[in-house]
């Protein structure tokens, strides 16, 4: 960081950023505003991908439509000129190569002149790791104290930049998944709980739920087969060591299977006989409005749903661990 900048970042494009002050006004897409919502950091707005419509998809939006954090729709069909009304001060997203931001165009940012921040959310990182950047992008943009300008009427009273609480704890590291370390999975990763109010207590949750499924994982030797139902002739069935937080179950002890050779990096796209022959006891289900229900499974094969993008904070994910220990149970 320059000595004009009050603000500076690298994201997971490499991308140096930097602003002359701490941003105050983020939009973001859907699913790192609710990440960022979890971590104390409050969107003015969020936008969605390709595969959502013109308003909030419930599994992909945490609390944020609750709140009322206005969604803007897909991010590519954004109107700039609606986006310039909103002021952003940075805008966040994701990325999955590494390269481009996942559902906007970088150059309708580039026109605003504001920085743009693409986090990694692909199986380059482990959970922990893109946990822990979203951590640091929150902590980041909370260095003067402030929790993000929020929607109209949403978020607490700024408070003088530089301000400190003198009650406030020094922050204490805290190692995410420290005892959950499987043999794909070989660095525990770093999280300060300053990042936010009450983070402390999410990172205490989010290993306390890493234990009940762990614990839920080696007592019921279920095999775990997650997809995303593309109606009744297709579906995607999941590679598991190609999505952060299947191959994050996978260390916990989760028996999870692999839908074997064929195109895809990300999923297998097969028919439903396909994923049946898999034998599953347990499927983990896509739930975003675009995917369909399960079609054509064994019966007895138990349910659960599943958020491909969970918003990547330690409540989102002690959520999900907790619901998935509780369908695992006898």
């Amino acid at each position: 960081m320059s000595g004009t900048q009050a603000w500076g970042f690298t994201d997971d494009r490499g991308a140096q950023l930097g602003a002359a002050r701490v941003p105050r006004r983020v939009v973001a897409y859907v699913r790192a505003g609710a990440a960022l919502y979890d971590l104390g950091v409050i969107p003015v707005a969020v936008y969605g991908s390709g595969h959502d419509g013109d308003a909030y998809d419930p599994a992909k939006a945490g609390v944020l439509e609750a709140v009322g954090v206005p969604y803007l729709g897909p991010g590519r069909a954004l109107d700039e000129a609606v986006l310039r009304e909103l002021r952003p001060d940075v805008v966040v997203d994701v990325t999955y190569d590494g390269k481009s931001p996942y559902a906007l165009d970088a150059a309708l940012v580039e026109r605003l002149g504001v920085p743009l921040v693409a986090l990694s959310v692909g199986n380059e990182l482990d959970l922990p790791a893109v946990l822990d950047r979203f951590a640091a992008l929150a902590a980041g943009l909370r260095i003067d104290g402030r929790e993000g300008a929020g929607p109209e009427g949403v978020g607490a009273e700024a408070t003088e930049p530089g301000a400190a609480d003198p009650a406030a704890p020094v922050p204490v590291p805290v190692v995410v998944g420290s005892d959950a370390v499987g043999p794909e999975i070989v660095t525990p990763v770093t999280v300060s709980p300053a990042t936010g109010p009450g983070q402390g207590a999410a990172l205490a949750e989010f290993e306390a739920a890493e234990a009940a499924l762990r614990e839920a994982a080696a007592r019921s030797g279920l095999g775990v087969l997650a997809l995303s139902g593309a109606g009744p002739e297709q579906v995607h069935l999941a590679r598991p060591h190609a999505w952060p937080e299947l191959a994050w179950l996978a260390g916990l002890g989760v028996r999870l299977l692999d839908p074997g050779p064929g195109p895809g990096v990300n999923w297998l796209t097969a028919d439903w006989v396909r994923a049946a022959a898999l034998r599953p006891d347990l499927v983990l289900f896509d739930n975003r409005e675009h995917a369909t229900p399960p079609y054509a499974l064994p019966g007895g094969v138990r349910l659960a749903p599943w958020n491909p993008e969970t918003p990547p904070s330690p409540a989102a994910y002690a959520r999900f661990f907790r619901d998935l220990a509780e369908a695992l149970a006898p």
